[in-house]
């Protein structure tokens, strides 16, 4: 079976351990796109934050920003890559 490219459909996960470099669903994970990804559920979850009881509220609002925090790290850790984060399947990638 071939995707519409004409590439074969891969296995659900693949990992190429010389390149280290990881695909799920012939889509290549980057540090960026899974980084734009982790800040997105930490932007919903501080908007969807129900003002609970003040101790559980700053720990919800730490963890939030602690997940922010790590998915910007991991945006501008692979900010030079940026052009083919979203690329489909293997592509122009290195």
């Amino acid at each position: 079976m071939r995707s519409r490219d004409g590439q074969p459909l891969g296995r659900l996960v693949e990992y190429d351990s010389i390149r280290r470099r990881l695909w799920i669903l012939g889509q290549r994970c980057h540090h960026g796109a899974t980084g734009s990804f982790v800040t997105a559920l930490a932007c919903v979850g501080l908007i969807a934050a129900e003002p609970a009881g003040i101790e559980h509220n700053a720990r919800s609002l730490g963890s939030m920003f602690a997940l922010a925090v790590t998915g910007g790290a991991l945006m501008a850790h692979d900010w030079h890559d940026r052009s083919i984060w979203f690329e489909r399947g293997h592509g122009t990638q290195p």
